[in-house]
Order: structure tokens, then C-alpha cells, then sequence
């Protein structure tokens, strides 16, 4: 079994108050659990503008290609330069736990999240547990709430009054 490696980095300035503060609003507008999953969102963006940075030189099918893996999951590039000025919160807005939001299925990014580790939350009928989970624009419709089981009362009638 291979051994699973870190997928982002840490800020090279621990103590820097500026981005802290940014982060801190990242963290509450998205509701993240921390900051480590700011940093995932940044590691992802630069290495999808390290393979447009490498496919300026190639042809047109290539970045073709590569435009529409991105259109994919619902990023909107036309160009490398629209690839290029991507911002991590483009990327976290992908995310399962923001799309329930957005789609007004949960009223707040703290209660998506809940719904999503608590199995609660459906994609095409299949139970999804991580908030990190990237939705494709395809997918997006099919994103719904399992259905809660409803309690049977138990009266007298039922139980056959033998009294």
C-alpha cells in the first residue's frame, strides 16, 4: 500500500496578520472546520495553474481538453488567462457543503456540513460524507435529502385492547 502524502502546504509566514484575518473570513463564510482546508483549496488552484502554465506552448485540442475537464466541475475558463486568475474561493464554491447553500437545501454552511457527515445528504440516491466533496455541474440537480423514517404511533387500537 502506498504511503498517502500531504496535499497542500503550510503559509511559509505562520504569523501573518493579514492573511490570518483573511482566512478566518474564509473559514466562517464557508464554514470550514480549518484552516487546513483553506490551504487544500490553494495547493488544488496552483497545481491546476501549473498544468496551464504548461499548456501556453501546446495546441489548441490540449487546452481544449483541459477547459473542458475544468467547465466539468463548474469552474468557467475560456482561456489560460481566465485559468490563471482562478482564486481559491472559486474552488471552495464547488464544494458540496457551499452547493447545499446555494441551493437553499441547508440554511447555513455550519448545518451543511452536519446534514453531509451525518449521511443525511444524497447524490443520485447514494449517501456522500465528505464536505469536501467537489460537485460536478451534472451532478448538481441530483443533489438531494434522504428521507426520514417516520415513527408509528402505537395507540391502543393497534395493540388490540384485551383489557
Amino acid at each position: 500500500m502506498k504511503r498517502k502524502h500531504k496535499t497542500y502546504s503550510r503559509p511559509k509566514r505562520p504569523f501573518d496578520k493579514p492573511r490570518i484575518q483573511e482566512e478566518e473570513k474564509i473559514k466562517e463564510e464557508f464554514g470550514l472546520k480549518n484552516k487546513r482546508e483553506i490551504w487544500k483549496a490553494d495547493a488544488k488552484i496552483k497545481s491546476i495553474r501549473e498544468k496551464a502554465k504548461k499548456l501556453i506552448s501546446s495546441d489548441e485540442k490540449d487546452k481544449q481538453l483541459f477547459f473542458e475537464r475544468l467547465k466539468k466541475i463548474g469552474l468557467k475558463v475560456n482561456s489560460i488567462s481566465d485559468v490563471l486568475a482562478l482564486d481559491k474561493k472559486d474552488y471552495l464554491k464547488r464544494r458540496l457543503q457551499t452547493v447545499l447553500v446555494e441551493k437553499h437545501i441547508a440554511s447555513t454552511p455550519k448545518g451543511a456540513r452536519q446534514l453531509i457527515t451525518h449521511k443525511k445528504v444524497l447524490i443520485e440516491g447514494n449517501a456522500v460524507n465528505s464536505p469536501s466533496f467537489i460537485v460536478p455541474v451534472h451532478l448538481e440537480s441530483k443533489i438531494s435529502l434522504k428521507k426520514s423514517k417516520e415513527k408509528k404511533k402505537i395507540d391502543k387500537e393497534e395493540m388490540g385492547e384485551s383489557e
